[in-house]
């Protein structure tokens, strides 16, 4: 009897435990646009606990001697560095943070393609193609110059993606008022990131209202069925910012929002290894400069 106890007792823990992981897991990968997808992830972060004001100035730091050493290997370091207090130390998956990834990659090879990809009409540069009312050349100098570039730029978006992917966006906007940033900026961003997904939410609706009637059955009918869910998206924006306003209003609202925030205290020991790793970009930038 106490054996059968026993099993049904380990029984319902492990199912306890396997349902935790599967929320844990599906909060991870959900997404209703990628600003919210990456909200989840801020929340669901390992090192959420970590003071957010540290983590707001170590990339701001780490940033600025990436884009002011201007070196490669700085670049990598930073790369790798951010990657690993996301994926390793913060628990987001590879793939995701891949996927957050992408989007900025993709305008950082556009903008640096046009670096070290030129057009004239006479043959110039060590490489180029004839494609009839011209050329398209490049040479190894420029190759680099774009390829420098494109490491530094994608090493300060590492940064501040390590602090977005990390820091839930409410804990970001009470760092910068602790800052003395102006409150009118303060209230503009609060008020604005959460008029983001309550528009995000009402587009969902209004899109699966029309799928759900064929609105989208092909291009032409697609045409109007995103002209009318735009059109209709303004006037309830519209709608819907006078009624947030006046329940502000009737809340007692006079142009500050004032929001709990949680402490988290300040670890000395993030404090040191952030130090040394610094000075480890300061190190690698003076021997490889």
């Amino acid at each position: 009897m106490e054996n059968s106890v026993g099993k049904s007792i380990n029984f319902i823990k492990t199912s306890e435990k396997a349902q935790h992981q599967a929320t844990y897991h599906h909060k991870i990968g959900h997404k209703h646009g990628e600003g919210s997808a990456i909200d989840y992830y801020a929340y669901a972060s390992k090192i959420r606990h970590w003071n957010p004001g540290f983590k707001v100035a170590f990339s701001f730091t780490t940033l600025l001697l990436c884009i002011g050493l201007n070196n490669p290997f700085v670049s990598i370091a930073v790369i790798l560095g951010m990657a690993f207090l996301t994926v390793v130390k913060g628990g987001l998956p590879l793939s995701a943070y891949l996927s957050v990834l992408l989007i900025p990659l993709t305008f950082i090879l556009l903008g640096t393609i046009a670096i070290g990809v030129d057009f004239s009409r006479q043959p110039l540069g060590q490489f180029n193609l004839y494609l009839g009312l011209g050329y398209i050349f490049t040479s190894v100098d420029k190759l680099q110059e774009m390829a420098v570039l494109m490491l530094k730029v994608f090493g300060a978006i590492s940064a501040m993606i390590m602090m977005t992917l990390s820091t839930p966006s409410a804990e970001i906007i009470g760092v910068l008022r602790k800052a003395h940033v102006p409150n009118l900026v303060i209230e503009l961003m609060n008020l604005i990131y959460r008029y983001i997904f309550i528009l995000l939410d009402v587009f969902n609706n209004m899109r699966n209202s029309a799928d759900s009637r064929q609105g989208y059955c092909d291009f032409k009918t697609s045409c109007y069925t995103f002209g009318s869910v735009a059109s209709n998206l303004l006037v309830v924006s519209l709608k819907k910012s006078n009624a947030y306003y006046t329940a502000m209003e009737a809340r007692g609202y006079d142009g500050d929002l004032v929001f709990l925030e949680e402490e988290k205290p300040f670890q000395i020991s993030h404090l040191c290894i952030a130090a040394g790793y610094l000075f480890f970009l300061l190190l690698l930038w003076y021997v490889t400069k």
